[in-house]
């Protein structure tokens, strides 16, 4: 990645030999052409993209384009400035499996492409960065705020307006210069995420070390691993073990997690053949660096006369980070939340020249605005009728503080 620092459009996805991956690594480098759009037929636009080329596609999808899909609106702060939709086509693929590694070029010379590959195997990712005082970093909501904001989603439950619902919360600084290859290295290296991304859209920067998979399609195969359930993890082993029966007992995160899953099941039987939706896995616990997590699978065959797109459609924004009913929850999150997500709820990911592709969660993420000069992290935590507003806020912390470790070393102090 060093290598290609300078490069204005980049996507490096890092499975960390995580299973049910195509690759290690897969990286999009380059582009040879490129949509970039806000909502208002974006997703019919790269549709249409992705038909005509027909080549591998790297980009994201903004959690705001859930207004083309519903009748829904986004009108809180947008301090990032992200377009909602951007995909490019890359001048070169690298595939990075277990013992070998693949490139895909426009450039036609076996000598040029030997000499690019001894190149890059010669970088090295520079750590002596010095920092000087940066700007703090701000919480968009006091602790206060987001108590009264999970206070307001439960009084929605109470009512039967939502079971439940993601509330999520941002922390942003202003006036910042980060080193992002450098925050994407420490965080990837202390979390190591099966769904780590580096993606560089000219001045708009994405440095996601996201555990959870949105959707995967693989010939006519779907597959979605909504997370729900968190617990951080502690040092002692015996203390950790424990950590670890206690989330899988706990029947608020069960709750929630089966919430979900039912979601992702009715969003995928809208574009499945009949039958075949199906729960491969249920209150699987996966640990990671800094917590456990409970995750499910839910699979489905895609109808004959749907296409992926029609599945991204149906599915999109994910069940994990809007609620049930969907609708109803993702109206309340807007008239409580105090920012718009943008690529955060969202998802980055690559499309395969045979209609293939697979999308990460935007979660555990750092947005980056080079222009703007802002950088920003969200968090958030599912509120239901058992949620402890407290608690939830302290799993929000939990669920921050790799990212702001990683700004910490990057001299963005916390007041």
């Amino acid at each position: 990645m060093a290598y290609y620092k300078t490069e204005q459009y980049v996507v490096f996805l890092d499975s960390n030999e995580a299973e049910k991956h195509e690759y290690a690594c897969l990286c999009g480098i380059g582009a040879i052409d490129l949509i970039k759009c806000n909502v208002g037929g974006a997703l019919d636009r790269l549709e249409s993209f992705q038909e005509e080329h027909q080549d591998w596609i790297f980009g994201y999808l903004g959690y705001d384009l859930k207004n083309e899909l519903e009748p829904l609106q986004s009108q809180n702060r947008d301090l990032m400035e992200f377009p909602d939709l951007q995909f490019f086509i890359p001048e070169t693929v690298v595939e990075i499996g277990v013992d070998q590694v693949v490139f895909h070029s426009y450039e036609e010379d076996p000598y040029e492409l030997q000499k690019l590959f001894e190149k890059i195997q010669q970088q090295e990712l520079r750590s002596d960065i010095k920092f000087s005082a940066q700007s703090p970093l701000i919480a968009t909501d006091s602790k206060t705020d987001y108590l009264e904001k999970a206070n307001a989603f439960l009084k929605h439950i109470q009512r039967g307006d939502i079971y439940e619902a993601n509330l999520c919360t941002q922390f942003y600084a202003k006036e910042v210069e980060l080193n992002p290859l450098k925050a994407f290295a420490d965080l990837n290296a202390s979390s190591s995420p099966p769904f780590a991304a580096y993606a560089r859209f000219d001045n708009h920067y994405i440095i996601s070390a996201s555990p959870e998979r949105y959707l995967k399609k693989t010939g006519r195969q779907l597959l979605s691993q909504p997370i729900k359930g968190t617990a951080a993890r502690s040092s002692d082993p015996e203390t950790d073990r424990q950590i670890k029966n206690d989330l899988l007992a706990n029947q608020k995160e069960r709750s929630e997690n089966v919430m979900i899953v039912d979601l992702v099941r009715n969003d995928l039987s809208r574009i499945a053949k009949k039958g075949s939706v199906e729960v491969s896995e249920l209150f699987g616990m996966y640990t990671f660096p800094q917590v456990h997590h409970m995750i499910s699978s839910i699979t489905a065959t895609l109808s004959d006369q749907f296409s992926g797109m029609d599945a991204i459609k149906a599915t999109f924004p994910m069940g994990s980070m809007t609620g049930a009913p969907k609708i109803s929850a993702m109206k309340i999150i807007e008239q409580t939340e105090s920012f718009k997500r943008g690529v955060y709820s969202g998802a980055v990911g690559y499309m395969s020249p045979q209609g293939d592709f697979d999308f990460n969660v935007v979660i555990r993420t750092l947005l980056y605005n080079a222009e703007k000069r802002v950088v920003s992290l969200s968090v958030g935590s599912a509120i239901t009728a058992a949620a402890v507003p407290e608690s939830e806020y302290e799993e929000c912390l939990v669920k921050a503080a790799a990212l702001m470790k990683v700004l910490v070393q990057q001299g963005i102090d916390f007041p």
